[in-house]
């Protein structure tokens, strides 16, 4: 019988190989099937009967191809960061690091006047300290301060407004303590993020205010450099700043770790409520209306016995 010949091709592939195609891939399936074909003679010459029987193999080979979407081993990358964009992360991660306590800035050191309230009898325990500190969040330096750091944030790109709002800020400052605690913390914040986490238009601003910069307006302008936004930026320094309130009132009443964490936990509504007022405040609603507070940073600086800057 003559052979049979399978054409050929100018590309061979083995069953189960994946050929790229475009922006597509084809898997390959080859299947091979045995087929015998039986021929029966029979032949009969007067008392004889012949049977002869022929058998041909034929090999079948059947070739199917199907479509299949192209994957990639390589991850999602907003997967691998919890579902929050590049930016998001990197904002997030920058804040907590900006404000967290081990950020060298000092501010450890300074109580903005609670040691004198402590020892006046002001503060004698957590209930007193919360009611202090809530007080001071949205009445008095707390909440102006949270204003000033909004107001340079949006000042960022405009030199003369942001020397005018870092001259205020500083002004605005009642003992010559707190001005040594907030101008110290402003100018530690400013270098150490420069040299850690450079911005090309941070210079500019720091050019821009031309003297010294408190606390809320660095954290500001650092927050404007780096594109991060305001909201969060408003609730991380709070917080950062309602923390340390906390810590100088455990050292000094003293509180267990656990009692801390309560004041802190009860003042998270008061934090959320200052920073959304400090958001849409102007520079005309600025005030305080913490005589005490002010107060005890006046007499904190002739106290005879003192832990704190402050």
């Amino acid at each position: 019988m003559p052979s049979m010949r399978m054409p050929t091709h100018p590309r061979m592939v083995t069953p189960g190989t994946i050929v790229p195609m475009a922006m597509r891939t084809i898997m390959v399936t080859t299947t091979v099937m045995d087929i015998t074909t039986v021929m029966v003679t029979i032949m009969i010459t007067g008392m004889t009967t012949t049977i002869i029987m022929m058998s041909t193999a034929t090999t079948l080979i059947i070739t199917t191809t199907t479509p299949m979407l192209m994957t990639t081993n390589e991850p999602d990358p907003a997967a691998v960061r919890g579902g929050m964009e590049e930016d998001e992360a990197a904002a997030l991660y920058r804040l907590m690091t900006w404000l967290s306590p081990s950020f060298p800035v000092g501010a450890f050191a300074y109580s903005s006047g609670i040691e004198w309230a402590v020892e006046a009898g002001d503060i004698t325990d957590a209930a007193s300290l919360r009611g202090w500190l809530a007080a001071m969040l949205t009445d008095g330096s707390g909440f102006c301060d949270a204003v000033f750091l909004a107001q340079s944030f949006r000042a960022a790109s405009d030199p003369a407004g942001l020397k005018e709002i870092t001259e205020l800020a500083a002004a605005f400052v009642p003992s010559r303590e707190r001005q040594l605690e907030t101008t110290t913390q402003g100018r530690a914040f400013i270098e150490i993020a420069r040299a850690a986490w450079n911005s090309p238009g941070l210079d500019a601003m720091v050019a821009a205010c031309d003297g010294p910069i408190v606390y809320p307006v660095a954290v500001g302008i650092v927050s404007a450099a780096h594109g991060i936004r305001l909201a969060p930026s408003l609730h991380a320094f709070l917080h950062a700043v309602l923390s340390n309130w906390i810590s100088a009132g455990a050292r000094l009443i003293p509180l267990g770790q656990t009692d801390s964490q309560r004041v802190l936990a009860d003042l998270e509504p008061v934090v959320a409520a200052t920073a959304g007022r400090a958001n849409a405040a102007s520079l005309d609603q600025l005030g305080s209306a913490t005589f005490r507070a002010d107060l005890a940073s006046l007499r904190h600086e002739t106290q005879y016995t003192r832990l704190f800057r402050s």
